[in-house]
């Protein structure tokens, strides 16, 4: 993973969300932590190019996200706090496919893909339920299942445990271990974050603090509890 943030600034309706950002970013697991309007939901939408710089640059592998935006999301998966954002098709594996059709255009190849994916997540006997009878555990599976179908160098989950029930948290943070692509988290979930390589701390749309997460953690107690 190299992520790197050069003097970012994110200026929205007036309003800095983040500003004087300037981080390089190599762990395997990253953890972003903070207040409610700190700005760490702006930090991970930077990284897929969902939010552009008003100032300074995101560079991924190299590539600025205001210079080839497609190559970055094609790079950069995003799951988003809630997976009704993500699944459009009323039927699991006919959402995960249409996903896939610009990049894998032969369909046997992309119905394998599908399957791969769901099995890889434990849920396979979901490829044929309609998302409307998903819990809301499953469906974040299923949302997550979709873009790991698409085979992503990166991911980045903002909020990936807010509406998960005790079970599905836990059945989250083991598949979050085990997953192969670095990974970039923004959440309130703090044990969940003990489970990171590094954890920073935005607060007030800066970094606050920057380091493991016994450090960070103790620190964001300390700070803003």
């Amino acid at each position: 993973m190299l992520i790197q943030f050069k003097n970012v600034l994110v200026r929205r309706s007036g309003l800095t969300a983040l500003s004087g950002i300037t981080l390089t970013l190599s762990e395997r697991r990253i953890g972003v932590i903070g207040p409610n309007g700190a700005g760490k939901s702006t930090l991970a939408r930077l990284v897929n190019g969902l939010v552009l710089p008003t100032e300074g640059q995101v560079l991924v592998d190299g590539i600025d996200t205001r210079g080839d935006l497609a190559a970055i999301r094609r790079n950069v998966g995003f799951v988003f706090q809630n997976p009704d954002n993500q699944i459009v098709f009323p039927e699991v594996a006919e959402d995960i496919a249409f996903g896939l059709k610009r990049r894998e255009p032969d369909s046997a190849a992309r119905d394998r893909r599908v399957a791969q994916s769901l099995e890889s997540l434990g849920i396979g006997a979901l490829a044929s339920r309609l998302v409307h009878t998903l819990s809301g555990g499953e469906r974040q599976l299923v949302a997550l299942a979709g873009v790991l179908a698409t085979r992503p160098g990166y991911l980045v989950m903002d909020e990936p445990t807010t509406q998960l029930d005790l079970r599905y948290r836990n059945r989250f943070a083991s598949i979050l271990q085990a997953l192969e692509p670095p990974a970039l988290v923004a959440s309130h979930d703090l044990e969940l974050m003990r489970l990171m390589d590094r954890v920073i701390v935005i607060e007030g749309g800066r970094v606050a603090m920057d380091g493991n997460p016994d450090e960070a953690l103790a620190w964001y107690r300390g700070h803003c509890g």
